[in-house]
């Protein structure tokens, strides 16, 4: 593989993936940004582990998971993008040889150049899983023995990596807002941002019978203006670049969107 200073110098294949826990998460943290990567002519890939087949309080495990993958698409549509899931249960993900397969696969598949994925911390174990499950995917994906079902792509290496805030954008054990490394514009597309989330009706109805809340769009209205309020925009999206050993250092969201804070 590439060193990390080739890396950084290499334009990449506009390909982006969001490697999250459930329906909706990608729409919730980082639904601008995908507008405007697809504004820029990237191809957008949205993948969950899960389908979300515990995400109601009144259908079937296999109806729920049926309309909440209808959802997904229709939302991965407004951005001409494509959904995919890794099949997993939820909170019962697990970072496990067999869940890892399936994410060694799926990149393969696809051979991203930007993944955006949960961060280590964050409210409820499965995305604390998936963040370890998308790190692994990355890192690895292009090796030749991981993955016998699937060649290795054309030009696959380990891409750029970055986590989204958790939800609601504090730390869960100090209820503290978390740093970000970098921190998106995304108030010119705040509205599709809306719009792919609202393809999420289902969800309303499980946050209100079981969060007692009745803001789904609110609520994320309300994050976005906080972040947008530390670079001076009325919305932004923000996360943080991992810079571990093989990756790229370059701040890749930093370049290609000509962000100035």
């Amino acid at each position: 593989m590439a060193s990390n200073a080739l890396q950084s110098e290499v334009t990449p294949r506009r390909v982006a993936l969001t490697m999250l826990a459930h329906p909706d998460d990608a729409e919730i943290l980082c639904g601008g940004t995908l507008v405007r990567l697809r504004d820029l002519g990237w191809d957008i890939h949205i993948a969950t582990a899960t389908s979300g087949d515990c995400g109601t309080m009144t259908h079937s495990a296999r109806d729920i998971s049926e309309i909440r993958t209808a959802e997904a698409i229709n939302a991965a549509s407004l951005v001409g993008g494509t959904f995919h899931c890794l099949g997993e249960l939820d909170g019962r993900v697990c970072y496990n040889a067999g869940t890892i397969q399936k994410a060694f696969d799926l990149f393969r598949r696809i051979n991203p150049s930007l993944v955006i994925t949960h961060p280590r911390l964050d409210y409820m174990l499965d995305h604390e899983q998936v963040h370890l499950i998308a790190r692994m995917a990355s890192f690895l994906y292009a090796a030749p023995n991981v993955s016998d079902a699937v060649s290795v792509p054309p030009q696959a290496r380990v891409p750029h990596l970055y986590y989204c805030d958790p939800i609601g954008g504090s730390d869960p054990y100090t209820g503290e807002l978390v740093a970000a490394s970098t921190v998106v514009d995304v108030s010119a597309a705040h509205t599709m941002k809306l719009s792919m989330l609202s393809c999420h009706a289902s969800q309303r109805e499980w946050l209100r019978s079981h969060h007692g809340m009745d803001e789904y769009l609110e609520a994320t209205r309300r994050h976005d203006a906080v972040r947008g309020e530390s670079i001076g925009v009325a919305f932004a999206e923000a996360f943080t670049q991992h810079r571990g050993h093989a990756y790229p250092q370059g701040d890749l969201l930093r370049q290609i969107l000509r962000l100035t804070k």
